[in-house]
């Protein structure tokens, strides 16, 4: 007979939402389990722009609640996780063929201001042919503008998440879909199955969390057997990375002849990340991918401004996420709000929260919202503790990742200055464990390639759920844009062939 657990809270689905909300439940003190049917953020939250930021073009559809709450939130995120969340200037080529300038500067003093921005300058206006930002960009654009947003790394802003959930007492099962939640006598009946040992595990909550994403409605009608009004509308959103071709750390944002928007960041150090469409999708989330048409939209958009010419040849990779926008109605994808919507189903005295839309800036607080909206069946629930706290590796003295960049120099004097950098972006303060007793490179155990050492594979296996080859240098890493083909293949023998499994 399976053993049954009981929990206050489950939650369904490892991205953004589900990670953050079992981090901020199981910081309440509630007895808490995440479940994902594949690995943490491999849906929608590891392909996304990979920016925190206000959604500047959303003014334009007049959501300004919507971004005044994402430029708060983006001063929250930069102190809890200054490691892998960070300042970016962007650089706007204004063209006169689409919106004029006043309302380009007006959208921009919108952005500085509602928000109560605090660490991140202003704008200012450029001359493009003096400027040296100006310099990649063709000679017919002569002005532009310089705003301020920040860069993050999505896939591990989730797993940091997880780990803090962790930390906090909460059960991370990943590849464990759940298979079915009924109600039953006021409390959910929930089993997983583990995909890849098939064990069945057993629970009992007194409520669970639908945060699935594209999956949401599936969880919804198929898994719980409820029904809900609400509806998520799929667009899909594209990304092609080429190597970099311009220089300064400095990003770019260029309006398209169709009123979208593109970003062309500076990403990885030597490479450049170009995103993103947005188009409506009815397939099947899991295969999302680009289509040729997305690629040369985007290649097209960055050829309309910038003086070296992109080709099909330069794109070394791609890839698409499914975002689940909350349908409200809208024919143009570009125009479904980004906002987030809760569904309280308390059908049976057992409650189903369904999580509609959101994005990856507002994750914290949507958390913290959700666990508001379900406070009523946790009279013993704590109170509101994530907007001062940290993430895993964040804990820096004023947020400062210079001053910790430099402390490293100190500790780690016989580390190449690359993988110091990596080490430091990734885990922050959280080296000493990846690094242990080692003095020396040789002490990090079997070199991989690129910054890949055994030392790091152990880590994100022991302590981030690392269980394949794609887990560790895609999604915990990006080392997959840093290694040859031989080097990728070689590593996934090794990990296949060594099983290495968390303890």
């Amino acid at each position: 007979m399976t053993e049954t657990t009981k929990v206050d809270l489950f939650v369904i689905g490892g991205g953004i939402n589900g990670a953050g909300i079992a981090r901020d439940a199981a910081g309440r003190g509630l007895s808490v389990v995440l479940c994902e049917k594949d690995d943490l953020a491999e849906g929608t939250s590891s392909r996304s722009g990979k920016l925190v930021h206000g959604g500047l073009r959303y003014l334009e559809y007049y959501e300004f609640r919507l971004v005044r709450e994402a430029l708060i939130e983006r001063e929250v995120l930069m102190n809890a996780a200054p490691h892998i969340i960070w300042p970016m200037r962007f650089v706007l080529p204004h063209s006169p063929e689409d919106r004029p300038a006043w309302l380009v500067r007006l959208g921009l003093f919108l952005y500085d201001h509602l928000g109560g921005r605090k660490k991140l300058p202003g704008t200012r206006t450029l001359n493009l042919r003096r400027d040296p930002e100006g310099a990649p960009i063709k000679d017919q654009y002569t002005k532009g503008f310089e705003y301020s947003d920040c860069w993050v790394d999505d896939a591990r802003l989730v797993v940091l998440n997880a780990v803090d959930a962790a930390e906090h007492g909460c059960e991370v099962l990943t590849r464990s879909p759940c298979v079915s939640a009924r109600r039953e006598n006021g409390v959910w009946k929930v089993t997983t199955k583990n995909s890849v040992t098939g064990k069945m595990r057993e629970f009992e909550a007194r409520v669970v969390v639908n945060a699935a994403g594209p999956w949401v409605t599936d969880v919804v009608n198929r898994v719980a057997g409820s029904n809900s009004l609400r509806n998520v509308r799929l667009v899909k959103g594209s990304h092609i990375i080429v190597p970099k071709f311009w220089k300064g750390e400095n990003a770019y944002l260029v309006q398209n002849h169709d009123k979208r928007v593109i970003f062309i960041n500076p990403y990885e150090r030597d490479k450049a990340l170009i995103g993103t469409t947005d188009i409506a999708y009815e397939g099947r989330a899991e295969d999302v991918e680009a289509d040729e048409s997305e690629v040369q939209y985007l290649i097209d958009a960055v050829n309309r401004y910038f003086k070296e010419q992109l080709t099909r040849d330069d794109v070394l990779t791609t890839f698409s996420g499914v975002r689940p926008l909350f349908d409200d109605g809208q024919g143009n994808p570009s125009a479904v709000t980004r906002d987030y919507v809760f569904d309280l189903d308390e059908t049976g005295g057992a409650p189903l929260l369904n999580i509609f839309g959101g994005k990856i800036t507002t994750f914290r607080e949507l958390a913290e919202r959700g666990l508001h909206k379900i406070a009523k069946f946790f009279p013993q629930m704590g109170g509101d503790w994530t907007a001062d706290a940290q993430l895993a590796g964040g804990d820096m003295k004023n947020a400062d990742y210079e001053l910790f960049r430099n402390t490293m120099k100190t500790d780690y004097p016989w580390m190449p200055r690359e993988l110091r950098r990596h080490y430091g972006r990734c885990y922050g303060t959280r080296i000493a464990q990846i690094v242990g007793e080692a003095t020396s490179v040789e002490g990090l155990g079997r070199h991989f390639g690129g910054c890949l050492y055994e030392a790091e594979v152990e880590y994100l296996v022991k302590h981030e759920w690392a269980q394949t080859a794609e887990d560790v240098i895609w999604r915990r890493t990006k080392h997959r844009l840093h290694l040859s083909d031989a080097e990728q293949a070689a590593f996934a023998d090794w990990f296949d062939r060594t099983r290495v499994k968390a303890a």
